[in-house]
This record gives structure tokens, C-alpha cells and sequence, in this order.
């Protein structure tokens, strides 16, 4: 026989011993690949039934939680105003500056006063004259010689005296442009030796004291919102703001279809900043809340979340939640029963309406302890 052939049946043989190999080991594959309800029934040495998996499960019981409404919101200031004269004239004096805290009534700009006083003066005495007449024509009346129609032309003209000299005095006035609230100088529009006409601002005036929080609520969560109700927040700087619900809208945007919400939120010394973006939480009232890992979640096939719990029968049943909060120490959720057996380890490997066997173990997987 020659060596190649040789050689060849040699490599025949080998390569079918390798091949018998692994038809013969093809069921004996290691413990780790099998499915992990299946390990713990072997670990557990009990009988294996092919029909009933076993899953680790743990019986967690609801604890009542307070329930809030986070949104996201920007401040604003309660009012801003453009301070406006209401006359024409030259602007002798503005007496403030930027960012200058103002008390109502304070000067912001003044105005030249010019023949204001004199027709103040002038009004004054054409009111007297006007006094005058008016007594003289009451006691002719009472002499029988003053008709009625001269009674009342001497009134009407006491009258329309007393209203001019109002206006005058309200002229004079007007030369000085004060505050009309308390609050913060924003910006000037006016200077010394400008010339001002009815209509110009002489300062733009900002009330930051209480500070609003503008927000928008959805058409499910606006229902569950009262004016008075506590809201607690903190701006983007971590600043934390305390305050209340002042307004709830009725009337919704068409657009985003969501509702615009308010709350006051108390800045006497002003170091709150109107435009500021901040994070507020609206406490709605206790409800019944479980607190689970997330590593528990799971979708089902409407993409809804949720976790799968074994029922009284020993059913398995996904059963949707709602997060209402979450942090370092598990996630808050709603939606469960009051006692719930959860599946802590195998959910993965079974579906809802399968029959399984639960091995309650620790519940840490599950829902931690509380504080």
C-alpha cells in the first residue's frame, strides 16, 4: 500500500472518532447553558417536572406613599412694567440706576414743572371767582331777584372751576414719575435733558416679590391640581424655592393640549432671578406604592412596562406599573395588589398564564428596606 494512501485513512479515522464525539456528547451540555428555573430545580434535587419551571419569587406588601407631580417650569416676575410719563416735558432728573431697589411711590424720573404752577395758581383763582358768584346769585335768589335759570349758570360754572383746578394740580403731579409698586430697576429709557412726550417710558420696573413659576400640566394630571396645594423644587443652580399653587388653567392649549399652571413662591430679598429653568414637586396625596429593583422591568408585547407576579393559582400574570419615583434605593411603583408574590429570578424564562412553582427566597432582589 502506498504511503499517501496510508496517510489518508489515517486522516479518514481521525475525522470520524471527532465526529462520533459530538453526536455521543450532544446532550450532555454544561449545567450553565440550561435555563435558569431548570438549574434551580436540579440544585434544589428535587424531581424535575417538565410541564411546572420554578421561579424565585418574594411576597411584598404595598406601603402608603406620597404621591407627587413633577414639572419642569421657569420663574417670572409677578409684573413688569414700563413706567410711562403721562405728560410732555424735559426730563430734569432720574434719580435711579439699574437694579436699584425702588418702595412705591419713590422718584424715578422728574419732569420740568414750566407754567404748571401758574395755571395751578390760575385755576385756584377762578375757582374763588367762581365761589363768589355762585353765594352772590343764592342770596339775590333769596330776595326774589335771581331767576333759576341764573342760579344754575353760576353752578354749572363753580363746578366746571373746581374741575380745572383739579386737572392743573393733576398736571403738576404728573412732572414727577414715581413707582407704582415696590420692586427692581430693570431698565432706563430716560436721561437728563431729554425731552419726554405722553407715552414714553422713563424706567422698566420689575415686582419680584412673590416670584411666579410658570408650568405646564397634561389634561391627566391637571384634574389632580388645587390652588393652595405645597410645591417644593430647586432651580438648575440646586437652589431650593417653597411655595404654593396660585392658579390652575381652564382653558387648555389647542396645540400642545396641556394646561398652564402658577405658584407663588416668596423672594423678599430678590435674590430669585426672573427666567430661571427649576424642577417643582406638587405632593397630591398618599397612595399604596411598592418599592422593587429595576432590574425587575419588563415590557410585554404593547410595549407597556411592567413586572410579572405569580397570582393564587400559581399563574404567572404580567401586571403593568406606573413609576412615580425613583432613586438610589429602588424605584416607587403603582398598580400592584396590596400583597404582591413578585418574580424576583426567572421572569425571564416564563410567560403569562404559565403554571409555575415559586420558591420564596430573600426579598432584597425585590424591594428593599425602608430607611
Amino acid at each position: 500500500m502506498s504511503r499517501n494512501l496510508v496517510s489518508a485513512l489515517i486522516v479518514a479515522v481521525v475525522l470520524a472518532v471527532w465526529l462520533g464525539s459530538g453526536l455521543f456528547s450532544g446532550d450532555s451540555a454544561p449545567a450553565e447553558h440550561a435555563p435558569l428555573a431548570r438549574q434551580q430545580q436540579t440544585a434544589a434535587g428535587g424531581a424535575v417536572d417538565p410541564d411546572v419551571t420554578r421561579v424565585r419569587a418574594s411576597v411584598i406588601q404595598a406601603r402608603a406613599r406620597t404621591r407627587y407631580l413633577v414639572l419642569r417650569g421657569r420663574t417670572e416676575s409677578k409684573r413688569t412694567v414700563d413706567v410711562k410719563a403721562e405728560i410732555s416735558g424735559k426730563v430734569l432728573s432720574r434719580p435711579v440706576e439699574r437694579g436699584q431697589r425702588v418702595e412705591p411711590g419713590e422718584l424715578l424720573c422728574e419732569l420740568a414743572v414750566d407754567d404748571r404752577e401758574v395755571s395751578v395758581a390760575e385755576a385756584q383763582a377762578t375757582l374763588e371767582e367762581a365761589r363768589i358768584e355762585y353765594d352772590g346769585a343764592l342770596k339775590l335768589k333769596q330776595q326774589g331777584l335771581q331767576s333759576e335759570t341764573a342760579i344754575a349758570g353760576a353752578g354749572a360754572r363753580l363746578e366746571a372751576a373746581r374741575a380745572n383746578l383739579r386737572r392743573q394740580v393733576l398736571n403738576l403731579e404728573r412732572t414727577r414719575i414715581v413707582a407704582p409698586f415696590g420692586g427692581v430697576i430693570e431698565a432706563l429709557h430716560m436721561n437728563s435733558g431729554d425731552y419726554a412726550v405722553p407715552g414714553a417710558p422713563c424706567v422698566t420696573l420689575l415686582d419680584l416679590d412673590p416670584m411666579l413659576v410658570r408650568a405646564d400640566v397634561t389634561e391627566s394630571e391637571v384634574e389632580a391640581l388645587q390652588p393652595g396645594e405645597r410645591v417644593t423644587g430647586h432651580t438648575s443652580a440646586g437652589r431650593e424655592i417653597q411655595g404654593e399653587v396660585s392658579f390652575v388653567g381652564k382653558q387648555g392649549d389647542p396645540l400642545t393640549r396641556t394646561y398652564p399652571v402658577e405658584a407663588t413662591v416668596a423672594n423678599p430679598d430678590y435674590s430669585l432671578r426672573s427666567g430661571l429653568t427649576v424642577s417643582v414637586r406638587i405632593a397630591l396625596g398618599e397612595v399604596p406604592a411598592h418599592r422593587i429593583s429595576p432590574a425587575l422591568f419588563t415590557l410585554n408585547d404593547d410595549g407597556e412596562i411592567g413586572v410579572r407576579i405569580v397570582d393564587e393559582s400559581n399563574r404567572v400574570r404580567f401586571q403593568t406599573v406606573e413609576v412615580m419615583e425613583d432613586g438610589p434605593q429602588g424605584v416607587w411603583v403603582t398598580g400592584l395588589p396590596a400583597t404582591t408574590r413578585l418574580i424576583t429570578v426567572g421572569q425571564e424564562f416564563v410567560v403569562a398564564g404559565q403554571v409555575v412553582e415559586p420558591v420564596y427566597g430573600d426579598a432584597s432582589t425585590a424591594q428593599l428596606e425602608l430607611p
